[in-house]
């Protein structure tokens, strides 16, 4: 490469190193590097001599650079410079020929002093065709496009190839551009080009791009993983090299310009089943890539090089028959899905086959079926998604109908074997442990009920409850492989059910209805279950993110009522973060028999009334209380909970959301020891008094954000001068800091318990916040028996409201 020299003379002058200014050593350009380094180059017409420094005029009758001056220097960016051209007739060395094929020629350039009088210089592509090998006897041979390990008996026509790609092993043709059919026999041409993971499209090697690169184009992946645009030096990946492809669902641009591979990877994840917009540029080391109008992500790549040399041919939507790819790229199968735009450097490249387009070459070409949408305008922002014959609309939350034009108020959730919810992963909360509990009617025998997992790719931990055959079956991986426990018996179709799993450690129980319950132990050594992807309820958008050990591939089909995970109950609709197809099921509460002022509840085929904030009747009560952060509180100090504070240990449970990031929460006090709960920074901190020490104990929980306005559970616990808090089911958390107490002695007055805040004179002197918090709290339980119903004690309350929802 050009900078070869560069370097060459870097390391026989580093007096030299990063002299770009005055007394510059180059002759003409010069290049500051990073890590102090600089590279020297020539102005048009110009290429740069074997020292690294100087410049030879291309037309000049002073002295020829020499052959080694022209591989390692001037070829490469005559070739590459805009607008150049190279007539490769115009070279001749002995002893190399030219090689010849029926279909594409290829022409290998030989070069000697190049003539005066031509300043313009031609060369054609490389060659498309096979490579040619040479077998025992040393005759050249061609090699197949497509390898396959076992043979493959198809006849696929001239120029098309057989391959067992599939998972069966059956065999299939791949046909070469242009063609179609079961064995190629059809001619097909190709308007919006699909790829199965195994095709690809082959362009002539980019020109003009050595130094910059600018390149938008528009793709529909079907799949997580796949190269999508693939070109560089060598066919076996060991030289310079661009590639963007998928990974994990993520877009990385991955380019070698001699000295070491970067990677730029998008921030966001692409759409599946949907259309993406990919933007790149690349200016030597570095590049930046957009995906889908989001954040530019920077990146660049390593060493010193800062070109990028295009010998081989652009191959789009697959690797073609570049090699090594797993080493530099991680992917070695292509894109799964459509492409229907690509510019790079201003030029729009066209799919057809020469001369009705650009491509010099493609295998396994279908036509993309996503444009049938055009002819279906899903309303209120459904989307199109197609069938082999067919478009249908995916509606969101609240529409449905062929177009979703319907609007509808949904009650209790229906799925239909295309519907699913999306909810916030488990994350941490599932780790130690998992209580599951769902109501559920479904209408068919075999479907995905709920699933949540580690990776995008159904690798790793995941847990899944679905139907099999009519049987309940709930499956988990804690990392060490996976475990199945199944019900005794088939349930019956178009009938309430109800499931219930607990899961601790490595153990889980599954009991369905009445049935005995059923117990697994998952193997190895591994008790905990991360799951930090979005959890489905009634199926998911794509069964490639889910694990091949879940035993169906369909999602369910019927009515879920109620779900509740570790003790709380999910609002199913309204805790959605998203959804499709998603129905009313028949049920009772769909006519809304509440009224506009109560909520319906389902209970299996029946119902009840729950009422909203600020209404009462015989079937309601008042909504829990909320708080404002100043002078704003409940206080309870009777007999009972007085002796209940006092105890120790003393474990306190408290479920609550808030919107301030600091302030009182709960506040216990009896006699000389306190226990106090509250936001500092954002961070969950529980403080509390041991007295024969008179220290006070800090306990911080700041890896959970419970100010974000959801519901979060926390259990705090105070033994002796011990202390935990846990967040959410989450990992116990007892790191604590002893501090100096500053607390003055407690008045009999001021004993009690404080939800919420203080008024503002004990607040600031008894406790170390100056505000409480903003936000609801709704249960509270003390020593796991003694259970506050905070909703009935307004009458204790000063300054408090009611929670809206």
């Amino acid at each position: 490469m050009l900078i070869i020299n560069a370097l060459y003379l870097l390391s026989t002058n580093p007096q030299e190193v990063g002299r770009c200014g005055h007394g510059s050593p180059c002759e003409q350009l010069c290049y500051e590097l990073h890590d102090g380094m600089y590279e020297c180059d020539c102005r048009e017409g110009y290429i740069l001599r074997e020292d690294g420094y100087s410049c030879y005029e291309i037309n000049s009758t002073a002295s020829p650079p020499s052959l080694e001056d022209l591989k390692l220097n001037g070829i490469e960016d005559i070739i590459y410079q805009k607008d150049a051209v190279m007539d490769a007739l115009e070279f001749s060395l002995p002893n190399v020929t030219t090689t010849e094929s029926n279909d594409i020629p290829q022409v290998i350039p030989n070069f000697t002093t190049p003539s005066p009088s031509r300043a313009n210089y031609t060369t054609q592509g490389p060659r498309l065709e096979q490579k040619l090998t040479s077998d025992e006897t040393g005759v050249p041979r061609a090699t197949s496009p497509i390898s396959t390990i076992k043979p493959c008996p198809l006849d696929c026509g001239p120029g098309g190839g057989c391959s067992l790609e599939n998972s069966e092993g059956a065999p299939v043709c791949l046909c070469p551009l242009g063609r179609g059919g079961e064995r190629c026999e059809e001619d097909k041409e190709i308007q919006s080009p699909r790829f199965t993971g195994s095709s690809w499209l082959a362009f002539p090697a980019l020109r003009g791009a050595y130094k910059h690169v600018q390149l938008s184009l528009e793709l529909r992946p079907e799949a997580y993983d796949g190269i999508f645009f693939l070109t560089g030096e060598r066919d076996d990946m060991a030289g310079d090299f661009m590639a963007l492809l998928l990974h994990q669902g993520f877009v990385e641009f991955r380019f070698d310009c001699g000295s070491g591979v970067g990677v730029v990877r998008s921030e966001e994840t692409v759409l599946l089943n949907q259309w993406n917009h990919v933007t790149l540029y690349r200016h030597r080391w570095d590049a930046w890539l957009q995906l889908n109008g989001g954040k530019h992500v920077q990146g660049r790549s390593k060493g010193l090089f800062s070109r990028i040399t295009f010998r081989e041919p652009l191959f789009i939507g697959g690797p073609g028959n570049t090699t090594g790819l797993t080493e530099k790229l991680l992917v070695a199968r292509g894109l799964r899905g459509c492409i229907r735009h690509l510019e790079v450097n201003d030029h729009v490249y066209k799919f057809a086959l020469d001369p009705r387009g650009e491509a010099t070459k493609g295998y396994g070409i279908e036509e993309c079926t996503a444009d049938r949408c055009s002819r279906v305008p899903c309303q209120h922002g459904g989307k199109c998604l197609t069938s082999d014959n067919s478009a249908v609309c995916l509606c969101p939350l609240g529409f449905s109908g062929d177009l979703c034009e319907i609007r509808v108020d949904l009650q209790v959730p229906s799925f239909n074997g295309s519907s699913h919810l999306r909810y916030r992963g488990l994350a941490e909360t599932a780790l130690t442990w998992l209580d599951l509990d769902i109501t559920f009617k479904p209408t068919a025998p075999d479907g995905l009920i709920i699933y949540n997992g580690h990776r995008m790719d159904g690798t790793n931990d995941f847990m899944g409850l679905y139907l099999n055959d009519g049987y309940v079956e709930f499956a988990y991986d804690l990392g060490t492989g996976t475990v199945v426990a199944r019900s005794q018996f088939r349930v019956a179709l178009s009938e309430w059910h109800q499931v219930r799993i607990s899961r601790t450690g490595r153990l889980a129980i599954l009991t369905v209805d009445n049935q005995l319950p059923e117990e697994v132990l998952s193997p190895g050594a591994f008790t905990q279950l991360s799951l930090p992807q979005n959890l489905y309820l009634g199926g998911v958008p794509n069964f490639g993110i889910v694990s091949p050990q879940i035993r169906v591939r369909t999602a369910f089909i019927g009515c879920i009522q109620k779900v509740k995970i570790n003790g709380r109950t999910v609002s199913i609709l309204a805790e959605a973060l998203g959804g499709a197809n998603v129905d009313n099921c028949p049920h009772p509460c769909v006519a809304r028999p509440c009224g506009e002022d109560g909520v319906c509840i389902p209970e299996l085929d029946y119902f009840t009334c729950r009422c909203k904030p600020g209404y009462r009747d015989h079937l309601c009560s008042r909504g829990p209380p909320s708080f404002h952060g100043v002078d704003s509180y409940l206080r309870l100090n009777d007999a009972s909970t007085l002796d209940v504070i006092s105890s120790d240990p003393l474990v306190v449970n408290v479920r609550f959301k808030l919107s301030s990031e600091s302030g009182l929460l709960l506040y216990a006090s009896a006699g000389e020891s306190f226990l106090s709960l509250g936001l500092e920074g954002g961070a969950l901190v529980l403080r509390y008094s041991v007295q024969e020490r008179g220290e006070e104990i800090r306990v911080v929980h700041n890896s959970t954000t419970v100010h974000d306005g959801l519901w979060h559970r926390v259990k705090a616990v105070k033994d002796g001068s011990s202390g935990l808090l846990i967040v959410d089911n989450g990992a116990a958390i007892t790191r604590q800091s002893v501090e100096i107490s500053q607390r003055p002695i407690t008045h009999p007055e001021d004993e009690g318990l404080y939800v919420g805040g203080m008024s503002v004179a004990p607040l600031r002197a008894l406790t170390r916040y100056k505000n409480g918090i903003k936000g609801c709290v709704a249960d509270l339980v003390i020593n796991t028996d003694y259970h506050l119903q905070l909703i009935n004690h307004s009458d204790i309350g000063h300054n408090i409201g009611e929670c809206e929802a």
